[in-house]
C-alpha cells in the first residue's frame, strides 16, 4: 500500500498547481485518508465511474477534471462527492495544471497526432509543431482514426503543415494559433462563429469533441504512476465516457 501524500506529491511534482488558471479547483479533493492499494484513472469521475472504482476495489480516483467546481453549499445522496466518501475513495483532480504541464494533456495529444518539434503557445496552454503535409479533409479523416472521434471542420482551403492543439473547449484560442503560425487548429469543441473566423482567415480549424481530445491522458496518468509507484496496481476507466451520443 501506498501513502495517499506520497501519490498526491508525485502528481504536483508533474502539474504543479501554481500551473492552474485563477478560476480552477485542482487538487486532492476528496481526501479520505487511507493508503492506496489501487488507482482508477478517468476524465470525468461520474457515478458509474465510482461504482466501477468501488467493484474494482479501487482507494483512488485520478481524473482530469475536477469532481468538485462550483462551491457546495450542501451534501446530499447521489452526489458524486458523497459517493466517494461512502465508498471511501479518495480523488485527485489534475485541471489545467495539466493542461499546461510538460507530458500532459496537450502533450499526450501532440504525441497521439505525431506532432515534431512541439512548442507551447497561448500562454503555455496549447501545443504547436510539424506535421506532414496534408489537405484540411486529410487532418481530419487522420484526426477521426487516431482519436476514434466524430469530427467537424472548416477548411482553411491551404496545405497543413504546421498545427495547433489545444484540448477540450479551445475554439477560442484561434487567434493565439494564428499568431503562432498554425496553418489549423485542432481543439475538442469551437464555435460557428470561430469557424467564420477561421475561414475568413485562411486557416483550417478542426473539432473533434471534448472527450476524444482529453480522454488519452487517462492513460498517461495510469502510465505514468504505474512506473513511479511499482506496487500500486492502476487501472484506465472502461465506464467513463463521452456523454453525448452521436447520429
Amino acid at each position: 500500500m501506498t501513502e495517499l501524500k506520497e501519490i498526491y506529491g508525485y502528481l504536483k511534482e508533474l502539474a504543479p498547481l501554481e500551473l492552474a488558471e485563477d478560476w480552477d479547483n485542482p487538487g486532492l479533493l476528496v481526501d479520505c485518508g487511507r493508503p492506496v492499494g489501487r488507482v482508477l484513472t478517468c476524465l470525468d469521475i461520474t457515478g458509474p465511474v465510482v461504482r466501477e472504482a468501488q467493484e474494482k476495489g479501487c482507494d483512488l480516483v485520478v481524473s482530469h477534471h475536477p469532481v468538485i467546481f462550483r462551491p457546495l453549499k450542501a451534501l446530499q445522496e447521489g452526489q458524486v462527492p458523497c459517493l466517494l466518501l461512502k465508498a471511501g475513495i479518495s480523488a485527485i483532480c489534475m485541471h489545467t495544471n495539466l493542461d499546461a504541464a510538460p507530458g500532459g494533456v496537450n502533450d499526450t495529444l501532440a504525441q497521439w497526432m505525431g506532432l515534431r518539434e512541439v512548442e507551447p503557445f497561448a500562454e503555455g496552454m496549447g501545443r504547436i509543431g510539424w506535421i506532414e503535409e496534408m489537405s484540411a479533409h486529410q487532418l481530419a479523416q487522420e484526426t477521426a482514426r487516431i482519436l476514434h472521434a466524430r469530427v467537424q471542420w472548416a477548411d482553411g482551403g491551404k496545405p497543413i503543415r504546421r498545427l495547433a492543439l489545444i484540448t477540450g473547449s479551445g475554439g477560442s484560442m484561434l487567434e493565439d494559433a494564428i499568431r503562432a503560425g498554425a496553418d489549423a487548429l485542432l481543439t475538442g469543441e469551437a464555435s460557428h462563429h470561430a469557424a467564420l473566423d477561421a475561414l475568413a482567415a485562411g486557416v483550417t480549424l478542426v473539432a473533434a469533441g471534448h472527450y476524444a481530445t482529453e480522454f488519452p491522458v487517462a492513460q498517461t496518468l495510469a502510465t505514468r504512476l504505474g512506473d513511479r509507484f511499482r506496487d500500486l496496481e492502476v487501472l484506465v476507466s472502461e465506464m467513463d465516457r463521452d456523454p453525448y451520443h452521436y447520429l
